[in-house]
């Protein structure tokens, strides 16, 4: 069966919510996508910003973030659940060792630098991000200190947040 390498650097970083999405997935490597900072400002269909990664073109800029190895049958699947404001795209990415690698990755087509993410989607992102053991440094920087609000919709936080349910809050 085929696999494929996929760069998680947003909600997607976090392991349930991945495997939810996509079975197969396992996490190849830690790395990092050189010359990118990440924002959050990709308009999402509910309203809330989600995250893209932005080309800076200053080398030292990394957005970091998960390798995972999945089968290729699935890929339907996650193009659906990440929706028609992203493009798959193949980039060049370096493992937390160093090692080039080649993955696909998803960059908003619909920017709207004014939204912000709903508390539920931040947190998938912040719990993905420590599960991952990314830098500290980066996560202050580039996660927890962005601003999010509540959801208006209760219920679609708490569907949100119970994919977290058993694993330590």
């Amino acid at each position: 069966m085929a696999t494929l390498h996929y760069f998680a650097y947003g909600s997607n970083l976090s392991t349930p919510r991945l495997r939810a999405r996509v079975p197969s997935a396992r996490l190849l490597s830690v790395g990092y996508l050189p010359g990118h900072r990440l924002a959050f400002h990709k308009a999402g269909i509910d309203g809330s910003a989600k995250c893209d990664v932005v080309r800076t073109h200053t080398p030292s800029d990394r957005v970091y973030g998960a390798v995972f190895r999945l089968d290729a049958a699935e890929l339907p699947r996650l193009d659906e659940a990440e929706g028609p404001r992203y493009e798959r795209r193949d980039e060049a990415l370096f493992t937390i060792g160093g090692e080039p690698l080649t993955a696909f990755t998803y960059k908003a087509l619909h920017i709207d630098s004014a939204l912000q993410p709903y508390t539920w989607y931040k947190e998938h992102v912040l719990r993905g991000a420590l599960e991952q053991g990314l830098p500290a440094d980066y996560i202050a920087a580039a996660i927890e200190m962005i601003p999010a609000i509540a959801d208006p919709s209760a219920d679609r936080h708490d569907r949100e947040m119970a994919i977290h349910a058993g694993l330590g809050g």
